[in-house]
């Protein structure tokens, strides 16, 4: 591992590298998948246990990159004025909310009249960079502890629903708005607690501080790792809170194994952070040891994660028109006006699971030569003050 101390922690890049990869796989089977088009992968009556699988995995994504994101943003504190992390962190999340609503909208539809905007994942991330600004003020303490209420108690608001409203949709109820006849708004990530998700991973930063012991950092996240694993097991069992949808005993035990695994993501409840950060912890314990080329692979999209998030979505896309005109439903069909696997026109598009896969190993091949020259030119050109916002 690369020492605390240098501009980059390996373990890291190689956690958001391997989220990173996994994301591709997620929106691969959006763009690709039969069954995509017909039913929910995680719905216990419908689903098998490979899909549900290729979607549970994916779970990982969001939680884990927006925890890293705080600990990177710790990182920029350790060369920087408070005021300065700041400032960088308000421009940071007004851009990342802007290429949402931009570059990313477009990627994900192709429509050049932008009828289906959406607050999503990369919106999510500038809304919690421009909380983060404000919290970063604060006492570290004081951050860990707030962070920690809102993830634990954020529950207790599961039972407030105001129809129509969309201050309260953003904040903290995940809604879809039909703002007119063609247009919709998707509110899927709501800033609670999305934005103390990214605080916590602040907090976290500490114990990579260059005067942090090694031996001690590792069994800190071990301790807390298997105890979130631990605890979401329990909450979970419990069935009475921790999550707005309980679990179903079916006469299986691999529908009633799916449905208990499967907390509510939208917004991310207390179980489905803890089944989910607690891995993550053990993973970076285990990880700062590892090397050779496989960690060197991940490592390089985990160096150029938002580069590759906005070229992956492209190119998925892309070979979704290419491969819907070879099957005879035509280019146009991806030009979308609403979420992908919700168009009428492309019920019965698709292809089996394996081909799913396939397409997905040919993204992140063809992605990570491109990845890799702008990692280069990133390190080589440390002086061009844009390269931050990319």
């Amino acid at each position: 591992m690369s020492s605390p101390t240098k501009n980059r922690v390996e373990s890291i890049d190689l956690l958001k590298g391997l989220v990173m990869v996994i994301m591709a796989l997620d929106h691969t089977r959006d763009y690709f998948h039969t069954a995509a088009f017909i039913y929910e992968p995680t719905d216990p009556m419908q689903t098998t246990l490979l899909i549900y699988l290729t979607r549970w995995i994916t779970h990982f994504c969001a939680p884990v990159f927006c925890f890293l994101a705080g600990i990177s943003v710790f990182f920029v504190g350790l060369r920087k004025s408070t005021s300065e992390v700041s400032t960088f962190l308000l421009k940071r999340g007004l851009w990342l909310v802007f290429i949402e609503m931009t570059i990313v909208n477009f990627a994900w539809y192709f429509d050049v009249q932008m009828r289906t905007p959406g607050f999503l994942v990369i919106w999510s991330l500038g809304i919690s960079m421009l909380g983060l600004a404000v919290l970063i003020h604060l006492p570290k303490k004081f951050i860990l502890i707030f962070s920690c209420l809102v993830i634990f108690g954020h529950n207790l608001m599961d039972n407030i629903h105001y129809e129509g409203n969309y201050f309260w949709a953003i904040l903290h109820d995940a809604r879809i708005f039909e703002i007119s006849s063609n247009i919709k708004l998707y509110a899927y990530y709501p800033v609670i607690p999305w934005i103390t998700v990214m605080s916590l991973g602040y907090c976290f930063g500490t114990i990579y501080e260059k005067s942090f012991d090694n031996d001690k950092r590792k069994k800190i996240l071990k301790a807390i790792g298997i105890d979130s694993i631990v605890l979401f097991i329990i909450v979970r069992g419990v069935n009475i809170y921790g999550d707005p949808l309980s679990w179903v005993e079916f006469d299986s035990f691999s529908k009633t194994f799916m449905s208990f695994m499967n907390p509510t993501k939208y917004p991310p409840s207390l179980s489905y952070l803890l089944m989910t950060l607690g891995p993550a912890l053990l993973f970076l314990a285990n990880a700062e040891n590892l090397k050779g080329w496989v960690v060197n692979f991940f490592c390089i999209f985990g160096r150029v994660p938002f580069f590759y998030y906005i070229l992956h979505l492209y190119l998925i896309h892309g070979l979704a028109m290419l491969f819907a005109e070879l099957t005879g439903f035509g280019w146009k069909t991806m030009i979308l006006d609403d979420w992908v696997t919700y168009v009428p026109a492309l019920k019965g598009y698709g292809f089996s699971l394996g081909v799913t896969y396939l397409v997905w190993l040919a993204v992140i091949t063809l992605l990570y030569p491109l990845c890799k020259k702008f990692d280069a030119y990133k390190v080589n050109h440390k002086d061009q003050w844009w390269l931050t916002y990319l």
